[in-house]
């Protein structure tokens, strides 16, 4: 995260305040005396679907990566680790950033290949070990 406020997830790709909005509550985690008046739990959340911030390139991939944490387009980080609202902003925004960016990444696919010869024989001679086995179990034939 820069200075300014903005939080650069890949080149190219980078959000500021204006494109996420956050949500304060009352958090069930440790506080003492002030969970009760203080909100500290902290919902921060990013609209994936309209976003002008993310190159159309990127949109189809994060939507596609993210599809089971998405509400209507949405992603929402909600964090209340800490007791201070202040520490769970700043660890909603990291963990925002580092979201999107595991989201960014394209999966590698496996290239399919073919069996060696020594594989396909030693397979062979796995079954044929294992047929004799089996052979040798029956009653003998006198």
């Amino acid at each position: 995260m820069t200075r300014t406020g903005s939080m650069e997830i890949v080149p190219g790709f980078v959000i500021t305040e204006a494109d996420f909005r956050e949500r304060f509550s009352h958090s069930p985690g440790p506080g003492g005396q002030g969970v009760n008046t203080a909100d500290s739990r902290v919902e921060l959340m990013f609209d994936v679907k309209r976003s002008g911030a993310i190159p159309d390139h990127l949109r189809p991939i994060i939507l596609s990566a993210l599809k089971n944490r998405l509400v209507d387009g949405v992603l929402t980080v909600a964090v209340h680790d800490q007791r201070s609202q202040l520490a769970n902003r700043r660890l909603a925004r990291v963990r925002l950033v580092e979201t999107l960016q595991a989201a960014c990444i394209q999966p590698h696919r496996r290239r399919a290949t073919q069996r060696t010869r020594a594989s396909q024989r030693r397979r062979l001679d796995a079954k044929k070990r294992r047929g004799e086995l089996k052979k040798n179990r029956q009653r003998p034939t006198w």
